[in-house]
C-alpha cells in the first residue's frame, strides 16, 4: 500500500511537469527567442569598477525575449533538479531523504530570493529584469534605462542584492541588457 501512495504522488508530480512543459512550449512556440548564449557573447564589456557587463544591440522585442527565454531556461533547469531530488525522496531512504530534503530546501529558498531581488529592482523603476544565483555569485540581468546604466543605478541594484541575499560585493554581477 506504501509504494501504490508513492507511485501514485511520483506520477501526479510527473503528470503536472509535463503539463507545464507543454503549457510554456505552446505559449512560446510560435515566437523567436534567440539562442542564449548567442545573446550573452555578445559585445560584454566590463566597467571600471569590474561590476557592470554591457550586452548590447538588441530591440525591445528581442529584449522581452531575452528575459523570458532566461526566465524559461532557469525554470526547466529547477523544475529537472526539483523532479530528480523528489524521485530520491520517494525511493530513498534515511540519510538519502534528509539530504534531498535540504537541497530541495535550497532551491526554493534560492527562487524566493531571486524572486525577491526581481520584485524590488522592478519596483525601483528598471523595465525589466532578471536574477540568477549560483555558487559562485549572482548575475543580474536589468534592461537598460533611456539613458544607459550608470553606476548610481548598479549601487542600488547592489545594495537590493546585499540586502536580499547577503552576499559580498564581489559576488554580485549586474548585465545591463540594451
Amino acid at each position: 500500500m506504501n509504494n501504490w501512495k508513492k507511485n501514485l504522488i511520483a506520477a501526479a508530480v510527473l503528470v503536472v511537469v509535463c503539463a507545464g512543459i507543454y503549457m510554456n512550449w505552446m505559449f512560446t512556440n510560435d515566437k523567436t527567442v534567440d539562442n542564449l548564449t548567442d545573446v550573452l557573447d555578445s559585445e560584454k564589456v566590463m566597467a571600471e569598477d569590474g561590476l557592470l557587463l554591457e550586452v548590447g544591440g538588441m530591440g525591445e522585442d528581442t529584449i522581452s525575449d531575452y528575459f523570458a527565454a532566461v526566465r524559461l531556461s532557469r525554470q526547466q533547469a529547477r523544475d529537472s533538479a526539483v523532479e530528480l531530488l523528489q524521485e530520491a525522496m520517494a525511493y530513498g531512504e534515511g540519510a538519502d531523504v534528509q539530504v534531498s530534503g535540504e537541497k530541495l530546501e535550497e532551491i526554493v529558498q534560492t527562487a524566493l530570493c531571486e524572486a525577491q531581488i526581481e520584485s524590488l529592482v522592478i519596483a525601483k523603476g528598471y523595465a525589466d529584469c532578471v536574477a540568477y544565483m549560483s555558487d559562485n555569485g549572482i548575475s543580474v540581468a536589468v534592461a537598460s534605462p533611456e539613458n544607459g546604466m550608470e553606476q548610481t543605478d548598479v549601487a542600488v541594484i547592489a545594495d537590493i542584492v546585499i540586502t536580499q541575499a547577503g552576499l559580498d560585493y564581489e559576488d554580485i554581477r549586474v548585465v545591463e541588457v540594451q
